[in-house]
């Protein structure tokens, strides 16, 4: 098999060629969402996004704890994390604003997954009661997103222990990083990019790359 290039390009897109080669499932009974709750920030959010989500703050309210909504009330829905970057706001240094626990249906065995880390905007979204889902660096992690020069963007595999387990049920369902993001992928970047994105796979598979 030939060496696959570490970048690959679709259209205005650099992807780091591991989200082609990596497979990876999230395993919520396993992880019950952490990815929600650990780290030192918040999620990348746009202003597009911040506008989005302060028009939805009133439907998701009563989803939210007390100290989600102590710190909505004083700091707002976002802030500038010490990178300079827009991220929604954490309550405690860990926790999104947004995050609520409940109980899920787990898709493939259908039993249910207790006290799991929910997002309060998409079950807002869900059920019907807002137009806006979540910001997508959530919806594309652990895929990150970074704006590069000259009109490009860059797509990077974030690998972290909390994730470990969504490699596993990956390499079980014999899924790839890019077939399980497929949706939101397709949120960002459109449908004709990702059919873009499934022709490249096909000849670089017929090169011998993959």
């Amino acid at each position: 098999m030939n060496q696959l290039p570490p970048i690959i390009q679709v259209g205005d897109v650099l992807l780091s060629s591991e989200i082609l080669t990596e497979k990876f499932c999230c395993d919520l009974s396993v992880c019950k969402g952490e990815c929600c709750v650990e780290g030192d920030a918040g999620a990348p959010v746009t202003m597009d996004e911040i506008a989005a989500i302060e028009a939805c703050v009133d439907d998701v309210w009563d989803d939210l704890s007390a100290s989600a909504q102590a710190v909505i009330d004083k700091q707002g829905v976002a802030y500038t994390d010490q990178e300079g970057d827009l991220v929604t706001s954490i309550v405690g240094g860990k926790d999104c604003v947004f995050t609520y626990y409940g109980d899920i249906e787990d898709w493939n065995t259908h039993l249910p997954i207790k006290n799991c880390c929910l997002c309060a905007l998409e079950k807002a979204y869900r059920a019907g009661r807002t137009h806006f889902c979540k910001p997508i660096s959530c919806a594309l992690y652990p895929i990150r997103e970074k704006l590069l020069g000259g009109g490009l963007t860059g797509l990077n595999y974030n690998r972290w222990n909390v994730c470990k387990m969504a490699i596993a049920k990956g390499i079980q369902e014999n899924l790839y990083l890019y077939q399980f993001l497929r949706d939101p992928l397709i949120r960002r970047f459109g449908e004709a990019w990702y059919q873009e994105l499934l022709d490249t796979v096909s000849e670089l598979k017929e090169q011998g790359y993959l």
